[in-house]
């Protein structure tokens, strides 16, 4: 049930009241738990966004919301350095800044030409030179691919096949005979040349996983995503296995060691180290870690999982406090993960996160905006100029347009833009998971449309004169509201149908990806984006 104070937010976001950034909670509504306690919210992010900083000390995660999975994490010097699987999104590959491995501000894409789809990656340094290795599949099958920047700025350089085939999820070491290698889902590990950008050898098999018991409600075994450390004299592999998604219950961090990267490998008695054990619990499927060390020399593990109830926002990254123990291996020590924590001892807050809102005077494609399943060419069908961002038309309906695509992390939010038609083109905002799976509107010169269900739903259809309109798109809990105006906000007329779309995501889709803000241009000739605007409301 939604709270009557919570309405009232609501209704003040859509009279467009909330001039002011906020960030709602039930705290804040004077509501608490059944035991009389006041739940936790998050910070006062940018337009109300979740803020894993709560200011006093402490954190509450997830410190990267939104669809930011497998995420690879790099320390240098005091600075932190991170990325994610971008799938189809081009440009991708955002690199994140932090000093103090809870505030993330975003330095910019490293991957600007298509390339498929690109899965879980991995950032490193080495010998003063930055490299992302990463597996993708441009349509001619999987192989790992590696770019290099001497500066984690850029430029980055075009992608090089160093044709791996049918791998995923590289992992980069190097091993105690100085040389280097890259271990793979398997988990298979092959060397590489000195300069990093040519395999030295042929894959190998590495090393065994700890398996469960049988019993366990898991996906699949999937032993993936290789991430390794050199501590001591020892090597630690952290893997994950059990699935990605499927049951809560299945995605899990293992770990394993070795005094070299041959092996053998011993595996640790505290298997696994990371688990989500029931439904109840706020992160699901929790797995895919690699283990950092903080600004003042403590431990902590970043991995991504599922937020309970909302799965449409994809896998997110949370941030655990771990400890090595006096046998030489560690634990996690979070706990409960849906409350505060304390930060990491000695790092230096800096900025969080990034507006959404876009008046266009800026290029903002690869930081904020991407064009999803694009071809080779395909960001020419962006451009900006005096007025706004240009999308030239692309197909026939959302399905087929590759739609200009808006990662967001929050519950709930209002997101408003200006569509102008240019030519005979078709233009419309959407809630966008992939070609069989998006809701939205449009809009032609002559009539308005409403997709639901990843189709039109044509006795909707109305006729509707336009050149110009101004839409709003409310995401109340996966509640989807749309309104439209046809005189620049000052009025609204609320469309005629509300969308539940909880059920948009990996499981029922597949793909790993989340349900993100989309905006279509389709037909023929072009549409102008204008004043995008976002504002958001979180429930603790």
């Amino acid at each position: 049930m939604v709270s009557q104070s919570r309405r009232n937010v609501f209704k003040m976001m859509l009279a467009g009241a909330a001039a002011a950034p906020f960030c709602f909670s039930a705290a804040a509504a004077g509501e608490g738990d059944e035991n009389g306690e006041r739940p936790v919210s998050w910070g006062a992010g940018i337009e109300g966004q979740r803020k894993a900083d709560l200011g006093d000390g402490t954190y509450r995660n997830p410190i990267m919301p939104g669809d930011h999975p497998d995420p690879t994490i790099l320390k240098d010097g005091g600075d932190y350095y991170m990325t994610f699987s971008p799938f189809y999104a081009t440009p991708g590959l955002v690199i994140w800044h932090s000093t103090d491995l809870v505030n993330w501000a975003p330095i910019g894409p490293a991957l600007s030409k298509p390339l498929g789809t690109v899965w879980a990656v991995d950032l490193c340094k080495h010998d003063g030179r930055y490299f992302i290795y990463l597996p993708a599949d441009p349509g001619t099958g999987w192989s790992i691919y590696v770019i290099w920047a001497d500066r984690i700025e850029g430029p980055w350089s075009d992608p090089i096949d160093l044709k791996i085939g049918d791998c995923i999820d590289p992992g980069h070491v190097v091993g105690e005979d100085g040389k280097r290698y890259l271990f793979v889902n398997g988990i298979r590990r092959i060397r590489l040349a000195d300069s990093g950008l040519a395999t030295d050898g042929e894959l190998q098999h590495a090393y065994k996983p700890w398996h469960y018991p049988d019993d366990w409600v898991v996906e699949d075994f999937a032993p993936e995503g290789p991430k390794l450390l050199r501590r001591g004299e020892w090597f630690y592999l952290i893997s994950a296995i059990g699935g990605t998604a499927g049951p809560p219950t299945g995605h899990m961090v293992i770990a394993a060691r070795s005094r070299s990267v041959h092996g053998p490998w011993e595996d640790c008695p505290h298997n696994p180290l990371v688990r989500t054990l029931s439904a109840s619990e706020p992160w699901w499927s929790r797995g895919h870690a690699s283990l950092v060390e903080g600004p003042a020399g403590d431990w902590w593990m970043v991995y991504h999982g599922y937020e309970n109830g909302f799965r449409t926002l994809g896998r997110q990254t949370l941030l655990e406090p771990m400890v090595w123990t006096d046998d030489g291996w560690f634990r996690a020590t979070g706990g409960d993960l849906s409350r505060p924590l304390p930060k990491p001892k000695g790092g230096i807050s800096g900025p969080a996160g990034r507006a959404l809102s876009d008046d266009f005077t800026q290029n903002r494609l690869g930081t904020q905006w991407s064009v999803l399943d694009a071809s080779p060419g395909e960001l020419q069908r962006v451009s900006y100029a005096a007025g706004g961002l240009h999308l030239a038309a692309k197909g026939r309906s959302p399905a087929d347009s590759s739609p200009l695509t808006c990662l967001v992390g929050d519950r709930s939010y209002v997101a408003e833009v200006t569509i102008e038609l240019v030519g005979q083109a078709e233009g419309g905002l959407l809630l966008y998971y992939n070609p069989v799976a998006f809701v939205g509107v449009g809009f032609s010169s002559s009539e308005m449309k409403t997709f639901e269900y990843a189709q039109e739903q044509s006795w909707m259809r109305t006729p509707m004169k336009t050149s110009s309109v101004r839409i709003r798109l409310t995401n109340d809990n996966n509640v989807i509201t749309y309104h439209y105006s046809h005189d620049d906000g000052k009025t609204w007329v609320l469309h005629g149908l509300r969308m539940e779309v909880s059920g948009i995501h990996h499981n029922v889709f597949g793909g790993f990806v989340s349900l993100k803000i989309g905006i279509y241009s389709a037909n023929e000739g072009s549409i102008v984006v204008k004043d995008f605007t976002y504002r958001a409301s979180n429930d603790a």
